[in-house]
């Protein structure tokens, strides 16, 4: 999985519009402000019909501004430069969207009022919509089948690193509990915590 990645701290990053450089600046300097609204998910985990939602939220379901600006203008990716140097600019409330896990993400969140909305998905689902997605594009080193997929996928080395880096500790663990109780008639060879 290193073709076509950065790593920063462990975590697998596309290199096509982010680079490590641009994620540990954004880390350690980008300022949170206290209207912003953060859309987090796990690549493949419906980022995009979240944003569709929050942004008729916020236009109190006129679609007039959805059907006339992209979707990466009026919600920004946080990680990519280009949209990240356009946010400093952006009038609040600031609608910003991301994949980061926790440890990569801007330090001065959490000491901010700034409202975040993470939505989770069945890991079976974004794993399967990732595979296929992976699939079609030419830029990034694709898995050989799904079984690879699934294996870097277990293994932690996701689109965006571990799937269970975006919970707290807590949360994965009891994920890692129910895991394992309902995958208990799978062969143990395939899962990391044997």
């Amino acid at each position: 999985m290193s073709d076509n990645y950065d790593w920063v701290e462990e975590v697998p990053i596309p290199s096509k519009w982010v680079s490590a450089e641009m994620v540990r600046e954004l880390r350690d300097t980008f300022v949170v402000r206290d209207e912003d609204l953060y859309m987090m998910t796990y690549p493949k985990s419906g980022t995009n019909w979240l944003v569709e939602i929050v942004c008729l939220i916020h236009s109190k379901g006129d679609p007039t501004w959805i059907k006339t600006l992209s979707i990466d203008k009026r919600v920004p990716w946080i990680e990519i430069g280009e949209c990240s140097r356009e946010l400093k600019n952006k009038e609040d409330p600031r609608l910003i969207t991301s994949h980061l896990p926790v440890q990569l993400f801007p330090k001065s969140f959490f000491c901010s009022k700034a409202k975040m909305i993470y939505l989770l998905r069945n890991p079976r689902d974004a794993l399967v919509s990732g595979y296929y997605f992976l699939c079609a594009l030419n830029y990034i080193k694709k898995s050989e089948s799904l079984e690879g997929f699934f294996k870097d996928f277990i293994q932690g080395n996701g689109i965006v690193g571990d799937w269970k880096d975006h919970f707290t500790v807590a949360q994965a663990e009891e994920f890692d509990k129910i895991f394992e109780e309902k995958m208990a008639d799978f062969p143990k060879e395939l899962f990391p915590w044997e």
